[in-house]
């Protein structure tokens, strides 16, 4: 039998400067929306995650 956490949240990644972390998972402040869709991308590949867009300038980065 195998236990553990199987999917979580890596990232956040945002235009929205007035975002304030209070969950586990780090939060990256984007310039634009270039460097969000960037940002988000480097991280899904760094940690092996997936990208979702919550719309309003919101990535979020899952481990599944």
């Amino acid at each position: 039998m195998e236990i553990g956490l199987k999917e979580f949240i890596i990232a956040i990644v945002t235009l929205n400067k007035d975002m304030v972390n209070s969950s586990t998972a780090p939060i990256f402040y984007a310039a634009n929306e270039e460097h969000l869709e960037r940002l988000a991308l480097l991280i899904a590949k760094t940690t092996r995650g997936m990208v979702h867009d919550l719309e309003g300038g919101t990535y979020i980065i899952v481990k599944h």
